[in-house]
């Protein structure tokens, strides 16, 4: 077997499947975003759009978790007073 051999447009490619996975991108997602990305003219409004809805999900996620956080605290607060009194 040959060596694999992979350029800087390569590894730039593979960073961003990285990244948009991290980010919580499904994989058919990712396989849009990529499809855009290598399109590139014209895809920019598409692109950006598929960022604001994956950051709007995001904040949401991040809203309910704070929720959560409040109850967990609250309980928390509940117990601490209840073994002092």
């Amino acid at each position: 077997m040959g060596a694999w051999q992979y350029d800087d447009t390569d590894l730039e490619r593979l960073s961003m499947i990285m990244t948009l996975h991290d980010m919580g991108f499904e994989n058919a997602e990712i396989e849009t975003y990529m499809k855009l990305l290598l399109e590139q003219e014209g895809t920019e409004a598409q692109r950006l759009r598929m960022l604001d809805q994956k950051r709007g999900r995001t904040l949401d996620e991040i809203h309910v978790r704070e929720k959560q956080l409040e109850r967990l605290d609250y309980l928390r607060c509940r117990i601490r007073r209840q073994r002092q009194g």
